[in-house]
């Protein structure tokens, strides 16, 4: 098996080890969750969306007002370069990750400690993806059970939520708070209307009468999934919209899922303890992932069943 820790990491401008590739306990994403971030991952061993995620990359820095020294083109080099750099270390048969985090740096209060100035930090590293799809394969089959935490997602007007940054504490309380529930239990966050908001780094989605209906845009993570759920339902002619979405219209839904870039489509089928649909994963979400696994060349169930089996074994 390949040593993981041989993986090599782009760090501000070179490729080192990946054990070297270090925040500063000065830097403002130490200090503040002040860090953008996207995981972008791969299908086959070609990197799936990953225009889409450099575009959510920028959007983000420029909200944050991070400079990261670094083109959107020069960005897109440097992550390929380090993709290259790393596909040795990484068995043929497994995908992989791409990890983005990029902070302002260093506070200015801690300058004296960087006599060459201070800069932005930039990270680029891949990792296999062995714990984030082999965790969920068994939900495919059996779906996951929605809980609504008492953590609610935190208002746009606050801070918006379109920006993909490391100050996420709200998630992880809301992840606490669902685990008390069990192993299947997966938080689906209310905004301040009681409108269904968002997972903990996934989306929501509910099929009623033949069509989808997710979370309006405006105090929710705009995933790069969630957006290309709405390409193939419109390839396949199943009708899409964002929508003010009630606790009570889940349960009143047909089918659920959630969309993430790990695992793409996972079924839920049950919401606060009740059943949704007949309790399996209904047929318009297994169309929709059938569709996603046609797409990207990969059985998307088939390759995290393989992968728990095989790997989480050693």
């Amino acid at each position: 098996m390949p040593q993981y820790d041989q993986l090599r990491a782009y760090y501000n401008g070179e490729l080192v080890p990946v054990t070297e590739a270090r925040v500063s306990v000065y830097d403002s994403a130490l200090m503040f969750g002040d860090m953008v971030f996207e995981m972008t991952r791969s299908f086959r061993r070609q990197p799936f969306r990953l225009e889409q995620h450099l575009d959510r990359l920028y959007a983000s820095l420029r909200l944050l007002d991070i400079d990261c020294g670094l083109t959107r083109t020069e960005m897109l080099q440097v992550t390929m370069e380090t993709v290259e750099a790393n596909l040795a270390y990484i068995e043929d048969e497994l995908d992989y990750y791409i990890m983005h985090d990029i902070s302002r740096g260093p506070l200015d209060f801690y300058r004296r400690v960087f006599p060459a100035g201070l800069r932005p930090t930039v990270i680029i590293a891949i990792w296999p993806m062995i714990e984030h799809i082999a965790r969920v394969a068994e939900y495919y089959e059996t779906g996951v059970h929605a809980i609504i935490p008492s953590q609610g997602a935190i208002p746009s007007r606050y801070l918006d939520p379109k920006a993909k940054t490391r100050s996420r504490l709200h998630y992880q309380m809301a992840n606490l708070q669902a685990a008390r529930y069990g192993p299947d239990a997966w938080a689906v966050m209310l905004d301040e209307h009681g409108y269904i908001a968002e997972g903990t780094s996934c989306n929501f989605f509910m099929v009623k009468d033949g069509a989808l209906y997710t979370s309006e845009p405006r105090n929710i993570l705009r995933g790069v999934s969630r957006g290309y759920v709405f390409a193939l339902a419109e390839e396949l002619g199943i009708p899409c919209r964002g929508a003010n979405i009630e606790p009570y219209d889940a349960l009143q839904a047909d089918e659920a899922f959630l969309t993430a870039t790990s695992f793409s489509i996972l079924p839920v089928t049950r919401f606060e303890g009740r059943v949704i649909g007949d309790g399996r994963p209904g047929p318009v979400t297994k169309r929709l992932l059938a569709a996603w696994s046609e797409k990207v060349g990969v059985d998307i169930p088939a390759q995290a069943k393989y992968v728990a089996e095989k790997y989480m074994t050693q």
